[in-house]
């Protein structure tokens, strides 16, 4: 999958979706934003990480002291601004894929922020569609990798959604992903296969994503076992 240009993609499809809407608008998703919040957050955060690329940082900046991390005040402009903001993160890149940078799970590659920063423009324009009550049309092979990128995260960050000894299996139905997670002694383990599980949610990749995102409830899914084992989950999962 070519990340770099899905994320360029997402990030025109979500000034696309603001495009003529009332920016005032509230996010139910994220509670007490509204769509210029959400627009903000989303066009800081690509230009946050850029920063700390160019300057090779070891440790996170203040997000008020992001180098062009306001958009301009007319709504054109800022619509404009959000969705240059992933190109911003590629040039900052394009320097040295290679090096080192801090992120939120140590030191990685510069390279590895695009993926982050594509899935946090894939998430966030499902919270614009749905304060606006649009459709929300994602290709099954970028959401399931999406799904993959978010367990990665929790992994790497020893979040523990699934307690000790249970399992929460995630299969897609219309794309060939499946995903068996684990909570074990030392955290959350997964393997991207089909193995039997204390629980297990099965549908569209894109309503999976936004389900272990909790940005959508599980009416669109099929939950098969212990359904307390996906409300551990859901109360677990950072917001």
């Amino acid at each position: 999958m070519d990340h770099a240009a899905a994320l360029v993609e997402q990030d025109r499809r979500f000034a696309d979706i603001l495009r003529g809407a009332d920016l005032t608008t509230p996010v139910p998703t994220c509670p007490g934003w509204s769509l210029t919040q959400l627009l903000r957050h989303l066009g800081r955060g690509h230009r946050w990480a850029a920063q700390i690329i160019r300057e090779r940082r070891v440790e996170p900046i203040d997000p008020r002291a992001v180098e062009g991390g306001k958009p301009p005040a007319d709504a054109e402009g800022a619509l404009e601004w959000v969705a240059g903001g992933g190109s911003v993160l590629l040039d900052a890149v394009a320097l040295d894929p290679d090096a080192p940078v801090w992120t939120a799970v140590g030191p990685r590659p510069a390279s590895w922020w695009i993926r982050r920063r594509l899935h946090e423009s894939t998430v966030h324009r499902a919270d614009a569609a749905i304060a606006l009550g649009v459709p929300y049309p994602l290709a099954p092979e970028l959401a399931a990798d999406g799904v993959t990128e978010w367990v990665e995260l929790l992994v790497a960050r020893g979040e523990r959604p699934v307690a000790d000894g249970e399992s929460l299996h995630l299969h897609a139905t219309d794309v060939d992903a499946e995903w068996t997670l684990r909570g074990t002694a030392s955290g959350l383990a997964f393997e991207p296969s089909h193995t039997k599980a204390t629980a297990a949610l099965r549908g569209p990749a894109t309503d999976l994503l936004l389900a272990i995102t909790r940005r959508r409830d599980d009416s669109a899914l099929e939950l098969f076992g212990d359904r307390a084992v996906w409300r551990t989950w859901l109360d677990r999962t950072p917001f």
